[in-house]
């Protein structure tokens, strides 16, 4: 039985929002404050879903909250960009689906991702016997193309201030989040998508991220008929005032918001 209805690759934005997310702790900007849900933003992480298959691109720590709200009940695996805080945190909640199947939740990551989990998760590799401990079976992914289900998952290195991260291209979409620098390389293996998802933190100059300015300059140069920005931090501004700024096939994505693909 088919997991859903649909004819095409569906990609689910589980989460939009920065470390933070967005309302902030404590925070009483007008953003933080706002009513509109699309000013409500989790931890940055999508769920992609094509004939039998669903995969979950990072586990923030807002998985459990992102798995209930879109009833979620199976899961085929999770690939990871990189290993900070706010992408690997919700890893633990992977236990409700070793539950009900019985089985190991294949991970897809880097070593450097690996090194991380295996020091923040250590209960689940060096103390197996005890019950209920999340069961993961960790698989290496490079630079190099990879299979998930029967689609190519092509790496897309960028780097995170001095962090390489990887997005990924899956078909005609092409999702970063987390760069502040893409190589020539990268942006050759990037062109000719039909999406583009990109961070696109705030309005001032970031450290390790793109600011809207150098997101809206960086999708143009690689010439993408649609585009939408991510990992959107309380600093941006109001969901309904940017997007107004925005060119005509520019979006700021939302929880929630849904695409279709090929």
């Amino acid at each position: 039985e088919k997991k859903h209805n649909f004819e095409a690759m569906q990609l689910t934005f589980l989460g939009t929002g920065t470390s933070q997310g967005v309302p902030v702790i404590g925070c009483l900007c007008p953003i933080c404050q706002s009513s509109n849900p699309k000013d409500a933003r989790l931890r940055s992480s999508v769920m992609l879903e094509w004939d039998d298959f669903r995969f979950v691109i990072d586990t923030g720590p807002d998985f459990r909250q992102q798995m209930l709200r879109e009833k979620i009940r199976t899961l085929d695996g999770v690939v990871f960009t990189h290993e900070h805080k706010d992408h690997v945190a919700g890893l633990d909640d992977i236990r409700a689906f070793n539950f009900m199947t019985q089985q190991s939740m294949p991970i897809y990551c880097t070593t450097a991702v690996e090194e991380t989990l295996k020091r923040e998760f250590s209960y689940a590799f060096y103390n197996k016997s005890y019950p209920g401990v999340p069961q993961m079976e960790l698989n290496n992914i490079t630079e190099r193309p990879f299979q998930l289900g029967n689609q190519t998952w092509i790496p897309l290195p960028v780097m995170h201030a001095k962090m390489p991260v990887l997005g990924f291209r899956i078909g005609q979409l092409s999702y970063i989040t987390d760069a502040n620098f893409i190589s020539e390389e990268t942006k050759e293996k990037i062109k000719g998508s039909d999406i583009l998802i990109l961070n696109a933190l705030r309005m001032e100059q970031h450290i390790s991220h793109f600011t809207l300015e150098e997101a809206i300059e960086m999708a143009q140069q690689l010439e993408i008929p649609q585009v939408y920005f991510t990992h959107i931090s309380h600093q941006l501004g109001l969901h309904d005032e940017v997007s107004k700024t925005l060119p005509h096939h520019m979006h700021l994505a939302f929880d929630g918001l849904k695409l279709q693909f090929s």
